[in-house]
């Protein structure tokens, strides 16, 4: 199955939505000199994620300066066979500046995966195109392998895919309101499924189990459901949540302690998704958190 630009990922996808455009308009550099560049340029990069753009479609490119004199890089362009376009990043005006062997990270967004690639278990090469320029010189470009040690493009490519996959099936979203217990010790999250595949079609989609989160575990007296079969009715499951962890840097520091993991199995692969809490059910869950946490009196 190939995915497609404008296929709708579905309520538990609304989150990259609100993702910002990360990707600048042209530099305005001048047009760069073509060079023969291998592996071992100037400039290394590599691919990796903060906690922070975990489940948002988005990623960082660090690059690093391998030489004794400063270098700017204005633009860079990465080519995987697991993205149907190129990934992009630019910098406006006077662009980021390396210092030598000193690395620097830059946020930008993915595209649409190709979902048939994907299957494939092999770690694909990743080549970047760099825009750069040595001071007091005209901008060049430099081809360079791009690293991916955490295997970030792979994950995000497969997560989307599914995800995709997934929405063809039935939507998945949070309820906005929260149900605090009486002792606001537990509250009650609802999760709420539509179906939007036709009665009869060809993909069965089972959500196995649900994981818990940086921020929120299951109740031991009230666990969360398994194996839930997704058929052709609207269904809800009413997860019974309380803090993971009290310590004071819980809600302060989260980051994707509200996206909550389904891991499902739809036809013969399995994979994870990520719903997302809204705007408002993420600040009911920290203040619920927050109060839960405090010491009883």
């Amino acid at each position: 199955m190939v995915c497609r630009r404008g296929r709708v990922l579905g309520g538990f996808l609304a989150l990259a939505a609100m993702l910002p455009a990360l990707s600048a308009c042209d530099s305005g550099a001048s047009s760069p000199q073509p060079s023969t560049g291998t592996s071992a340029g100037p400039i290394a990069v590599e691919v990796n994620q903060s906690r922070d753009q975990y489940g948002k479609q988005a990623i960082q490119l660090q690059f690093t300066n391998t030489t004794d004199k400063p270098l700017t890089v204005t633009s860079t362009r990465l080519r995987s066979p697991l993205y149907e376009e190129d990934i992009l990043w630019q910098r406006p005006g006077s662009g980021l500046e390396l210092p030598p062997g000193q690395p620097k990270a830059v946020p930008t967004a993915l595209p649409a995966a190709t979902c048939a690639a994907t299957e494939d278990a092999s770690t694909p090469q990743t080549r970047a195109t760099l825009e750069y320029s040595e001071p007091g010189q005209e901008a060049k470009e430099e081809a360079t392998e791009a690293a991916d040690p955490f295997g970030v493009l792979t994950r995000n490519a497969s997560e989307l895919c599914i995800a995709t996959e997934a929405a063809a099936v039935a939507t998945m979203v949070l309820d906005p309101e929260l149900k605090v217990a009486a002792d606001g010790r537990t509250a009650v999250v609802r999760l709420i499924i539509t179906p939007t595949a036709q009665v009869g079609g060809p993909e069965r989609l089972t959500i196995e189990s649900i994981d818990e989160t940086t921020l929120l575990a299951q109740s031991p007296s009230d666990p969360w459901p398994t194996n839930v079969t997704v058929g052709t009715v609207k269904q809800e499951l009413q997860l019974t949540i309380r803090p993971a962890r009290c310590d004071p840097h819980a809600v302060a520091e989260d980051k994707v302690g509200t996206l909550l993991p389904l891991r499902i199995t739809l036809g013969d692969r399995q994979g994870l998704i990520k719903v997302a809490a809204s705007n408002d059910l993420r600040g009911r869950i920290y203040d619920f958190v927050t109060a839960a946490c405090s010491p009883a009196g």
